[in-house]
């Protein structure tokens, strides 16, 4: 017997039944009296279990609209399949899709177009204003600027739309821990010969791997972490450092050349053509601007770019060297100078250890993540 069909001896009631039921109810009254004063606790009672009760309602409307939304998400994104779904439509962490989930970017993409903008608009500015002035083959300055631009923009893309080395989450269980309730749960491996400690991650629910850290931002353990660049909205990790560098190298060599073209016309305007300050300010103040611009990009580039190329002797990176992991021990990273840059910069990159393009079952994310957010 079906247990959620009801019993034939509940559902059926004898006519003897029926007439003593309706015997018994007493009848209506109709009162039109005011209640009187020692009526009103009971009055009063009866206003907030009427409040709860639409309390209670409201809960459960919201609970049915809610479920409606979530089918009618997973039939539009699992593009007929009501089952199945793609990774990266139910990634847990905070990170922005594109191109059905080729394209991985930060959270906060602020940073990301800020920067973008003043590469732009620094190169439109040295292209209408700038190099046109140049007595000596102009259109080459330009055609120059303009491939310096596009090297810049397109490792701009590169580093803030290429997975950093997410590491997957371990989503075949939902036990966090096996064993001791320690919250600093640790492993440890041997690593060149020396000992290091694998911490365990409580959100990812993984023991994360040697060099790797979790960050809050994006939400997601990162393989290699360097740190969260704020001016790319992107983590900068094992797989987009080498993007990272040449990002830095193209931005201070185009930003350089610009600087040099602005000095020479600011030179022209001042000792040249006698116009003085005053004249140079009202007669070419995107030059000055530009020039302005440029010798501060130039001054945070090349200390960030030097302290980049110190890291990768040495094989550390920014967030190992400030926390200062090695200070009162060996790097066990450290293979000398010459197979430290090798390894950073000329030993193939990994692929992608998450497939956010591959199908999954959505509805056991869902479950984890409303877990999560309760």
């Amino acid at each position: 017997m079906d247990p959620l069909k009801p019993r034939p001896e509940e559902t059926e009631i004898s006519p003897e039944a029926t007439e003593s039921i309706t015997l018994s109810v007493p009848p209506e009254v109709v009162c039109t009296d005011r209640p009187v004063n020692g009526d009103k606790n009971e009055v009063e009672t009866h206003v907030v279990e009427g409040k709860s009760n639409i309390l209670v309602s409201l809960r459960e409307s919201l609970v049915g609209a809610k479920k409606v939304v979530q089918e009618r998400w997973l039939k539009c994104f699992s593009s007929g399949r009501s089952d199945r779904t793609r990774a990266y439509q139910v990634w847990q962490g905070n990170n922005v899709f594109f191109c059905r989930g080729r394209l991985i970017c930060g959270p906060d993409p602020r940073g990301l177009l800020l920067t973008a903008v003043s590469i732009s608009l620094s190169s439109w500015i040295f292209t209408v204003y700038i190099a046109r002035d140049f007595p000596n083959r102009p259109s080459l300055i330009i055609a120059f600027s303009v491939t310096l631009t596009l090297m810049v923009i397109v490792n701009l893309i590169a580093v803030s739309a290429i997975d950093p080395g997410i590491i997957p989450r371990n989503n075949q269980s939902d036990v966090e821990e096996i064993g001791t309730g320690d919250r600093t749960r640790r492993k440890r491996v041997t690593v060149n010969g020396m000992v290091v400690k694998l911490k365990y991650c409580r959100t990812c629910k993984i023991y994360r791997p040697p060099r790797s850290c979790h960050c809050a931002t994006c939400d997601n353990c990162v393989e290699k972490f360097d740190h969260h660049c704020p001016w790319i909205g992107q983590c900068i990790g094992l797989r987009n450092y080498r993007f990272y560098l040449t990002f830095l190298v193209a931005a201070l060599v185009f930003f350089t050349f610009n600087f040099a073209f602005c000095f020479w016309r600011i030179h022209q305007r001042l000792f040249v053509a006698n116009t003085g300050l005053l004249g140079l300010l009202r007669n070419c103040p995107e030059t000055v601007a530009l020039a302005s611009f440029s010798f501060v990009a130039i001054g945070l580039l090349g200390c960030l770019a030097s302290y980049q190329v110190y890291l990768i002797a040495i094989n550390q990176t920014f967030y190992e060297n400030f926390r200062q992991r090695y200070a009162g021990s060996r790097n066990p990273y450290d293979k000398g100078i010459l197979r430290n840059i090798k390894e950073a910069l000329l030993v193939q990159l990994p692929p992608s250890r998450v497939n956010f393009c591959a199908e999954v079952t959505p509805r056991e994310w869902f479950v984890r993540s409303n877990s999560n957010v309760g």
